[in-house]
């Protein structure tokens, strides 16, 4: 083999290397991005080859784009404004129904409570009004009882009174039947034995001694008597002119007293 034979390369060949450079501007409204590149030759034969260059053009932002743009943020800014506005009404509605709705149910109260309190009037004078109808009855009852005096009374009756009379301001004293001294039906029992009636000794018995008579067509000599028939707790004896006598009390002793201080639940005619 010959000294100076050739001896291939194992190496690649080079591969042609390009440069580019970027240059931009703006032309009629685009944007022009010019690429320069040379391309690096692979052998020395290479090196003067020309250098590549193409251009890219990119529409900019115009002055009616910009414009277009400001007016939707104008009405972007515009349209949260509307809604926090409304927003806020819809708030102050909230707030006017919840009051109004409270206002009502004030009122309602109060008017309710001023319908009781009204109701609660007219009950309270319709309650005096009948108060004051059955005291005028009972005045009246009076009154016509007033017109039998004693004078009137005669026979046994005037009698009977007379007694009666006669042992005002002696001394009361609990199952005593005289003569200084008495018990409610000791009085009556003694007084009704003077014109020849025999009465039961007890308040009790003497309620249910004779003939049952209302109150308001009483007769001087008719017995008085307190609490119901059968079981009455006291008596005492009708003497005319709305009055009665009887044994009251150990205070007050045997005394005569308008049939209003204390007005007897019913009476009976023993004469």
């Amino acid at each position: 083999m010959s000294p100076v034979a050739h001896i291939p390369s194992h190496r690649k060949p080079r591969r042609a290397a390009s440069t580019r450079a970027l240059r931009a501007g703006v032309t009629g409204g685009f944007l022009t991005l010019a690429v320069a590149g040379a391309a690096v030759p692979a052998s020395a034969t290479e090196s003067n080859a020309a250098p590549a260059e193409s251009t890219l053009e990119m529409p900019t932002v115009s002055a009616t784009l910009a414009s277009t743009a400001a007016q939707t943020a104008d009405a972007t800014q515009q349209a949260a404004s509307d809604y926090e506005l409304q927003a806020q009404k819809d708030q102050a509605a909230a707030h006017a129904k919840a009051a109004a709705k409270k206002a009502k149910a004030e009122a309602d109260r109060k008017a309710k409570e001023a319908r009781e309190a009204a109701r609660k009037a007219a009950a309270k004078r319709a309650a005096e009004a009948k108060a004051q109808a059955a005291k005028a009855s009972r005045s009246a009852e009076r009154t016509t009882l007033s017109t039998t005096s004693v004078s009137n009374a005669s026979g046994n009756a005037a009698t009977l009174i007379s007694f009666l009379k006669a042992q005002l301001g002696k001394a009361y004293v609990l199952g005593s039947s005289g003569p200084s001294s008495y018990d409610c039906s000791g009085l009556t029992q003694a007084a009704f034995k003077q014109v020849g009636v025999s009465l039961p000794r007890v308040s009790q018995d003497q309620s249910t001694a004779g003939t049952p008579v209302s109150l308001d067509s009483l007769q001087p000599g008719d017995l008085l008597y307190w609490g119901s028939a059968g079981s009455a707790y006291h008596v005492g004896v009708y003497v005319g002119g709305g009055k009665f006598i009887g044994a009251q009390n150990p205070s007050t002793g045997i005394v005569e007293r308008p049939l209003d201080y204390d007005m007897p639940t019913g009476a009976v005619r023993v004469l």
